[in-house]
């Protein structure tokens, strides 16, 4: 049975890959940690979490040493409209982890997953039906950092045989946690918008097409890609996936279609456009799909109804601010 640890456990994707996980490997098999404990109350109540700050490389090697972790999900990061305000914090924080998370994985034999993102593209990159390998020059310190981090992976498996793989997540989309400072963050507000106040002001113009992918299908990626064989990877770091590909005025009317009353406004914020201009529009996940047979269970009209229900359950709960 698998030991892993979830390091940056509190974010969007780690306070729900860590019960999808705990649900598979069993509760204590599957250690969560985060430098904010109080982030993760509920997953400490579930299964084992440590306080960690992941650029305290003895903290994270003693956790891994106490759990005889060999499975890390690297999933610490500063995402791309926050690392624009704070470019240098961005990389010592996202590439502090990652290399912290790849040497403790070369001395203790761990496998390493760490997303990758749409973000990791470019201006120069063809925007429609993007490749797999392709040329690669972001203009975020966000996209830079997840470029490297591609390379910096691919490295530790050919020099030291680490285990490492990766998806390029998308935006992601979740009626659990909050996103936090990303440039697809509209695709999470404007469900709340429209269950709270029947009304949403977009940051990103009408036309703004961007990969998107339901919350339940990013948590089967990352599980059917460490359970890949590795003899049919030939992309390692890292793997183009997506599910869904829209523009802003698209899930407005999927919504609008259930809630009738509901209004859009745009006041565009041009650091979010920026960087949604220079990223794709649709990703060629067609390597995923043959190398380790990743195939999306949600599009837009179905995760529009399971949003929608589930953050209308939140407000009859109390639970929306």
């Amino acid at each position: 049975m698998k030991n892993i640890l979830v390091v940056g456990a509190g974010g969007q994707i780690g306070s729900e890959l860590v019960p999808y996980l705990r649900k598979i490997y069993g509760n204590e098999h599957v250690v969560a940690a985060d430098i904010n404990s109080s982030a993760c109350i509920h997953l400490a109540e579930e299964g084992p979490f440590e306080e960690l700050d992941a650029l305290k490389a003895d903290r994270y090697l003693e956790i891994v040493k106490k759990y005889r972790i060999d499975t890390i999900f690297n999933l610490v990061a500063l995402l791309s409209a926050t690392g624009e305000k704070k470019p240098q914090l961005a990389w010592h924080v996202n590439m502090g982890a990652l290399m912290n998370s790849l040497e403790i994985a070369r001395e203790n034999s761990c496998a390493v997953f760490t997303p990758s993102s749409i973000g990791a593209f470019g201006p120069t990159s063809p925007l429609d039906n993007t490749p797999q390998d392709t040329v690669m020059r972001p203009t975020t310190i966000y996209g830079i950092c997840k470029v490297t981090g591609e390379l910096l992976s691919d490295y530790y498996f050919l020099k030291y045989g680490v285990d490492t793989r990766s998806v390029r997540f998308p935006g992601i989309i979740s009626n659990v946690t909050l996103p936090g400072g990303g440039t697809t963050d509209y695709a999470v507000e404007i469900f709340y918008g429209a269950v709270q106040h029947k009304h949403y002001v977009c940051p990103l113009p009408e036309g703004t097409y961007l990969d998107m992918m339901y919350m339940p299908d990013a948590l089967d990626a990352c599980v059917q890609l460490m359970e890949a064989d590795p003899s049919k990877l030939k992309h390692r770091n890292s793997f183009n996936v997506t599910a869904m590909s829209f523009e802003p005025s698209q899930v407005y009317s999927a919504i609008r279609r259930r809630i009738p009353d509901f209004t859009m406004e745009y006041s565009v914020d041009p650091v979010k456009k920026a960087i949604a201009d220079s990223w794709p529009n649709y990703m060629d996940d067609s390597c995923a799909r043959q190398e380790w047979g990743w195939s999306p269970k949600w599009n837009l009209e179905t995760m529009t109804d399971d949003m929608l229900r589930a953050i209308g359950e939140k407000m009859k709960k109390g639970l929306l601010g």
